[in-house]
């Protein structure tokens, strides 16, 4: 079993938490919309903040030297691009300190 959540295990959850109030469909709607809404929007370059979450941060690298690692010999230019950070809020900083790290490093060997 992977350890990854994916948007279905996200419908899943916010549809049995909901007690089965609304249709399992319109929850996978709703969810694909916000992330939509979320993609859109950074795609046009906003940072999108999510209170007691985080904030998903544009940033820009700026182009570079680079080296293959099958041909050192020959230099690769890499150029200018955009990358997405995340930000953990302060909410989620502090669950981040419960974590038992230990079996988190166990989970990924």
């Amino acid at each position: 079993m992977s350890n990854n959540l994916t948007k279905r295990d996200i419908v899943l959850k916010i549809y049995e938490d909901s007690r089965n109030n609304f249709p399992q469909k319109d929850v996978k709607e709703i969810v694909q919309q916000t992330l939509d809404v979320i993609g859109e929007a950074i795609c046009e370059g906003r940072n999108v903040e999510l209170r007691n979450f985080g904030v998903f941060q544009i940033q820009v690298r700026k182009a570079r030297v680079g080296r293959n690692p099958n041909r050192p010999e020959k230099d690769v230019m890499i150029p200018t691009r955009a990358v997405i950070k995340f930000k953990a809020g302060k909410e989620m900083k502090e669950k981040l300190k419960e974590l038992d790290l230990d079996s988190l490093e166990e989970s990924s060997d």
